[in-house]
């Protein structure tokens, strides 16, 4: 971890394959904005800043997966130059939505979405910064949420552990007094796998936990999943349901997987 002292950490910001949305929230801090931007000095953060320092930096928060040959190469350079690795979000904790394509023949979108797939050089799937280098500290989330945000730069810059919690969505559940809607009203929910840090948003509106943060550090889908198929949902929504922003992550790949239909 990072000693607590006088002078003021590098912080730099690294995009990689991903919608921004995470360095959005680093952004959206508001009011904790100006008191953070002056306890560190920011060296890199093209969303923010124009400054491009070299490193080595204290702190590096990345955000996105890997998805190109440059990519593999570019995030081995920003480990060698941090002391401490951050990555935020689905994307980079787990591949993102983008790892969808994981499950499908190399370049079998591309021809769908792009005019001239001919020009586009990517990696046959989307992964997780995790699969190439050393990460600290990972913030899950689609995006993260920015009070964990603004917990784990603090706590790096005063030296001591971040605390971000594993638990499920459940718990927030009840500690905001949210009604069950899977018990209650019979609706399909990630919570019980799904790691807490949204402060159960959907299930507060009466949706089901869509599962954007990830699994849960205990999580087992099998048994949640047995309790869906009883309330009769089908095998392409049980794919569905466990196929969106963290698709990837291990947790949730192997309980879609259980459920392709055979060919």
């Amino acid at each position: 971890m990072i000693p607590g002292g006088g002078w003021r950490p590098s912080v730099a910001v690294w995009k990689f394959a991903s919608c921004d949305g995470c360095q959005l929230s680093l952004l959206d801090l508001e009011d904790e904005l100006l008191a953070l931007a002056g306890a560190v000095r920011v060296a890199h953060f093209t969303e923010l800043s124009r400054a491009d320092e070299g490193g080595p930096y204290d702190v590096s928060l990345v955000e996105g997966s890997i998805t190109t040959p440059e990519d593999a190469d570019r995030i081995g350079r920003v480990r060698e130059a941090s002391r401490v690795l951050v990555t935020i979000g689905a994307c980079a904790t787990a591949g993102g939505i983008q790892a969808l394509r994981n499950f499908a023949v190399a370049g079998a979108y591309a021809p769908v979405v792009y005019a001239h797939p001919e020009y586009i050089a990517s990696l046959a799937t989307s992964t997780p910064i995790a699969a190439h280098v050393t990460v600290d500290v990972e913030l899950h989330g689609c995006p993260v949420d920015r009070r964990q945000l603004l917990e784990v730069i603090t706590a790096l810059i005063a030296g001591r552990p971040p605390v971000v919690p594993g638990h499920s969505v459940c718990q927030e559940c009840k500690a905001r007094g949210t009604v069950c809607v899977l018990v209650a009203a019979g609706v399909p929910c990630l919570g019980p796998v799904t790691r807490a840090g949204c402060g159960a948003l959907c299930p507060a509106v009466g949706r089901g936990c869509y599962g954007c943060f990830g699994p849960a550090e205990s999580a087992r889908p099998s048994p949640l999943t047995n309790r869906f198929i009883r309330l009769g949902v089908s095998r392409p929504d049980l794919q569905r349901l466990y196929r969106t922003f963290n698709a990837a992550a291990p947790a949730f790949r192997s309980e879609h997987l259980r459920h392709d239909p055979p060919d």
